[in-house]
């Protein structure tokens, strides 16, 4: 059967598919193209019918061990109660490493135990098909086995539309470690996604907040680490310099947010924010939520008012291994949030006395903040026009 028939026989098929793919994983297209032959070779036709599609004997493989691992962990999971999380691990380890097998590749033998899931998953995950891996991200939640989900989250293994009820069920374990880290690895998440996880860190219940701690703790080692290469005369010029930037952006990140608001961080701190998207989730938001982010938002203004030396460091991270560099917003990202927010819900918190108040508060910082963007944008102004008359001199 040719490429076209196969497409024209699906296309044709107009019955709802329950079953799995028969093809699940990325398959390798060159071996497939390079058999590919002319029904007519004398053909003058300048587009060619071709015959001989299939798919390699290696890709087949690698699609059987799927599905008869679908399978098997599809029967497990449905009584999990007779189902460890270490036998679950032992089967994902086991499947990945026959897939491996498959392409002639291994693991190796000089592995530590403890890493050996996840080196697997680094190695082997690309393998796993889209049915495949929501099935064991499942059994990921179900099992708790969270060293394996962080594994596959971080190595970006997870996708937005393959993610299922991944967020909310995380949400209802407690779990904002893993929440966080999908915020920071998976891009595009879902809008759905997006305001389960501004309820979550806006209005924490008391019994998740002990999880959210836990990242503060995080967020404190960095400013620490950072305030040390800061001080350490060992390190000058340029390195020197770039420390000392990045532990006033870290201080400011830090100091005076709550543990649920440092988490928040990473979703404000996103250079591609959809506003489109923004807008949608902030109309599903009650009033409280709503209150509790533009408070959110305003102490980030404050902040930059009081602190302009506070400037995205990238480098703080790629230089000096500061990685929540990475995740500080900046007064870009913080201005458009505010905005939207404010323009979205006016009308819906105009008659709140506690709205008031804080847009009056803020009104100050807004206009402190407008008058240092004029004057930094006249001096940059005046110096773009004097560099084509120093290159001149030059």
């Amino acid at each position: 059967m040719s490429l076209l028939e196969t497409i024209t026989k699906a296309s044709a098929n107009k019955t709802h598919l329950t079953s799995e793919s028969n093809y699940p994983i990325l398959l390798n297209s060159d071996p497939i193209l390079l058999n590919l032959k002319p029904q007519n070779e004398n053909s003058s036709l300048l587009s060619k019918c071709d015959n001989g599609w299939e798919i390699s004997k290696q890709d087949s493989q690698i699609i059987e061990l799927g599905q008869k691992f679908l399978k098997t962990l599809k029967i497990k999971l449905k009584n999990p109660v007779g189902f460890s999380k270490n036998e679950f691990i032992k089967m994902l380890n086991v499947f990945l490493e026959s897939c491996g097998g498959k392409i002639g590749a291994s693991v190796g033998e000089d592995v530590d135990v403890g890493q050996f899931s996840s080196k697997v998953i680094l190695k082997f995950g690309s393998l796993m098909g889209f049915d495949v891996l929501g099935l064991v991200l499942e059994g990921c939640v179900v099992l708790e086995a969270w060293d394996v989900l962080e594994s596959l989250i971080v190595f970006g293994f997870v996708k937005s539309l393959g993610t299922g009820n991944l967020v909310g069920n995380l949400i209802v374990k407690g779990r904002s470690e893993l929440v966080c880290l999908i915020v920071k690895h998976v891009k595009d998440i879902q809008s759905g996604d997006v305001v389960l996880i501004l309820k979550y860190f806006l209005s924490p219940s008391k019994e998740v907040y002990g999880s959210m701690v836990s990242l503060r703790v995080d967020w404190e080692k960095e400013v620490l680490e950072a305030i040390e290469k800061a001080d350490d005369n060992g390190v000058g010029g340029k390195v020197g310099n770039l420390a000392k930037e990045a532990a006033v952006l870290l201080m400011v990140a830090y100091d005076g947010f709550s543990a649920s608001e440092l988490c928040l961080h990473y979703l404000i701190a996103q250079e591609d924010l959809d506003e489109v998207m923004f807008l949608s989730c902030i109309r599903k938001l009650n009033g409280e939520e709503i209150m509790g982010l533009i408070r959110y938002l305003g102490k980030w203004l404050r902040k930059y008012e009081r602190f302009p030396q506070a400037n995205p460091c990238p480098k703080g991270a790629s230089v000096l291994g500061l990685k929540a560099c990475n995740w500080v917003p900046s007064l870009a990202n913080v201005v458009k949030c505010f905005g939207l927010v404010v323009d979205e819900t006016f009308s819906s918190l105009v008659l709140q006395s506690e709205f008031h108040e804080e847009l009056r508060s803020l009104e100050r910082v807004a206009n402190t903040l407008s008058s240092e963007a004029t004057i930094c944008s006249t001096v940059t102004k005046f110096v773009e026009t004097l560099k084509p008359e120093l290159k001149g001199k030059d």
